[in-house]
């Protein structure tokens, strides 16, 4: 096993890093990854063809569109980071296969259940960053009448009785952003009224509802808790483009601010991101808003950063997938700052990885406390999860010398050919395979 284990992370992608250049330029994101997967699923809930434009080309959007062409949705280009989906026959079950790869996937449930009245949808696996049930996603097809059957490892779904209803889908965490598209999805075809309370406020999701409306859905109080949504008989074909990535956008903000450079970053919308800017003028980084889509950093302007605290909370709170990227600035930050995750609290799987390159931090619970020193110093280091990697490149943009960051699998889930935007912006990065890097970092991990 050990053989085999090595023999097939020769192929692997790495990242070499050298640090210490600060990062100059203007860069523009992509479209939102957890925008985009919703609206791919939301195509099938018409028979018509759908176009949407702004798809970043990630690992997680060509797994969704595989479990759409699986589905029997036609899927082509229409031109770059644009796709047409004509869903005219779908089936309803998705493989295993397909799911296993993302979790993210769950969310075709709703619009199958919509479509279709019907879904067999495998349940998804465990995650690295903690327990992620969908507890709340059922619990809201029951509201609505489904019939949920658990039959080998999957949900066998009827929902040929499904009717409108009053749904409270608040959980432990707050509210759940997937549960929220599932259920939207399901109910916009459903006789009658539905009342979805606790729901999520993401961008995202005013996303979703906004191409839904497109198509033909009735539903109001979209951006607030309180959803309504009156059923509809059929949706129709719409073209659509996908929202700005924001935790893309932080992530590169926080790359102009921990190398202590000057990076506009285009696609950036303030109104998407306001805790976290919050929180970066309360760490006195140097911000400039620049029209509807735009901000500037100006890290080569800042004095001493200011340690903060921080608390990861549904939207508008501060966001959960841009707590590792700001925890690596924070190490680098003098004093002392606490990093609470309210949404997934053992999300601190980037910490020990970080500790390997010099930072300060201990686990206390939910939450880390950091301790910043002067600098970090290059290392190798392997990524566990998608906000983790991206946190990882972080600490070797500003450390010095040499870090190898592996697993950048992980990095492709979500960001699109990022080491080509950040050589742009004047990093030292490069990718590479595995087999290229020093022999005695080979077992690390």
């Amino acid at each position: 096993m050990r053989a085999y284990a090595k023999l097939a992370r020769r192929f692997m992608d790495v990242l070499r890093i050298r640090g210490g250049n600060a990062l100059r330029g203007e860069v523009a994101v992509g479209g939102a990854k957890n925008a985009c997967l919703p609206l791919l699923a939301a195509t099938l809930l018409t028979d018509e063809p759908c176009v949407l434009r702004n798809v970043p080309e990630l690992s997680d959007s060509r797994f969704m569109r595989e479990i759409l062409s699986h589905l029997g949705a036609e899927i082509v280009s229409a031109g770059k980071n644009s796709w047409r989906v004509e869903a005219r026959e779908i089936q309803p079950k998705t493989p295993y296969e397909l799911v296993r790869k993302m979790r993210a996937s769950i969310c075709v449930m709703g619009a199958l259940v919509g479509r279709l009245k019907r879904a067999e949808i495998p349940l998804p696996g465990g995650c690295v960053i903690g327990p992620r049930p969908i507890d709340l996603h059922i619990k809201g097809l029951k509201k609505l009448g489904c019939e949920i059957e658990n039959l080998e490892g999957s949900m066998h779904i009827d929902a040929s009785k499904a009717r409108g209803a009053y749904i409270f889908l608040g959980g432990r965490y707050g509210s759940t952003v997937t549960g929220t598209s599932n259920i939207l999805m399901a109910s916009v075809l459903t006789p009658g009224t539905t009342q979805i309370d606790s729901a999520a406020c993401e961008p995202e999701i005013v996303d979703l509802c906004n191409m839904l409306v497109k198509m033909g859905a009735r539903i109001s109080g979209i951006g607030s808790p309180t959803l309504k949504i009156q059923g509809v008989e059929r949706l129709h074909g719409c073209e659509h483009s996908v929202i700005p990535d924001r935790i893309e956008a932080g992530t590169l903000l926080l790359c102009g601010a921990i190398t202590r450079g000057d990076v506009a970053v285009r696609g950036a919308r303030s109104e998407h991101l306001g805790a976290f800017l919050d929180k970066m003028h309360e760490a006195a980084i140097p911000l400039e808003v620049l029209g509807d889509d735009c901000i500037r950093v100006r890290g080569d302007l800042a004095g001493a950063f200011k340690p903060i605290d921080i608390v990861t909370m549904p939207h508008p709170g501060f966001p959960t997938d841009l707590q590792a990227q700001f925890t690596a600035l924070l190490a680098m930050t003098q004093g002392i700052s606490i990093v609470t995750e309210r949404i997934y609290p053992s999300r601190f799987m980037h910490v020990p990885e970080l500790q390997r390159m010099g930072a300060e931090i201990a686990i206390e619970g939910p939450s880390a406390i950091i301790k910043g020193v002067a600098s970090l110093s290059g290392a190798p280091v392997m990524a566990s999860d998608l906000r983790a990697s991206a946190a990882l490149v972080l600490a070797g943009l500003a450390a010095r010398g040499e870090t190898w960051v592996q697993r950048i699998y992980h990095l492709d889930r979500g960001y699109e050919k990022f080491e080509v935007q950040l050589s742009k912006l004047g990093a030292d990065i490069c990718r590479l395979k595995d087999t290229d890097m020093p022999s005695e970092f080979m077992e690390n991990g």
